[in-house]
């Protein structure tokens, strides 16, 4: 039969007898994390979640109200592991290699969370943590000098970047394994494709890649983040201060 225990003053309904560590928000999200790292978050649910606490659904609700109020603590604690913003030293000569570093942070935290990419983009607002990672970006190319209209549309372009990952417009899937299939899937790229087979051909190989066989993930999201960077750069160099001007030439 199920029982109470106490918690900090309130109650932690356990599904099963004997001891129990005692029921707390931190411990709840913790446990959703490790969950949601090992088997993808849509896996996790209020119920899963329970059994593996030992304890029974409405347990659950004292500490998070709903699966989407999980995720969004999840996300939370994910961000605040992320090493505090130092704007002391951001200048006009250094802006860019703080931003490339905390974005490049980010990307460290998502690689290890790989469900994070699509909690965040599921927020239906963004949390306290979501909103300070984009204040602390917004004030580092403030600091570095870039105008409010430079660094708005500067924070557009940068897009999920500045969460560290770069969403794919489709997978290339699995790849064919039988040389038969192999000779024809290239025949069918070579004449129909060929532009397409050279650039994919031309990548270095990783096994694993989120964005299939053919793309060193971790170079491909580092050269395009350099050539964005480097564009804000020339553009603030050149004082470009809004849209209008640019699109007016």
């Amino acid at each position: 039969m199920a029982y109470t225990v106490k918690s900090g003053g309130s109650m932690a309904t356990t599904a099963t007898g004997g001891a129990r560590t005692p029921l707390s928000r931190a411990r709840v999200l913790d446990e959703a994390i490790g969950y949601a790292d090992a088997h993808g978050l849509d896996a996790l649910s209020m119920r899963t979640l329970a059994e593996r606490l030992d304890v029974v659904p409405m347990a659950l609700y004292k500490h998070v109200r709903a699966k989407e109020a999980l995720i969004d603590g999840m996300v939370e604690t994910v961000l605040a592991a992320l090493p505090a913003a130092d704007l002391a030293g951001v200048g006009p000569e250094t802006w860019r290699a703080v931003a490339r570093s905390r974005i490049l942070a980010a990307r460290s935290a998502l690689q290890r969370h790989p469900w994070m990419w699509r909690a965040l983009e599921t927020r239906a607002a963004p949390t306290p943590a979501m909103l300070d990672h984009m204040e602390a970006m917004i004030q580092i190319l403030r600091r570095g000098g870039l105008g409010p209209v430079l660094t708005h549309h500067a924070m557009h372009a940068l897009g999920g970047r500045i969460w560290g990952f770069t969403p794919e417009v489709a997978s290339s899937g699995p790849a064919p394994t039988d040389p038969a299939q192999i000779d024809a899937a290239m025949a069918a790229m070579r004449e129909r494709w060929p532009g397409v087979l050279e650039s994919a051909m031309s990548a270095r190989h990783e096994a694993g890649s989120a964005v299939g066989p053919g793309c060193d993930d971790d170079a491909e999201f580092a050269f395009a983040l350099d050539l964005l960077l480097d564009g804000v750069e020339s553009r603030h160099s050149a004082g470009w201060p809004s849209l209008a001007r640019a699109t007016s030439h």
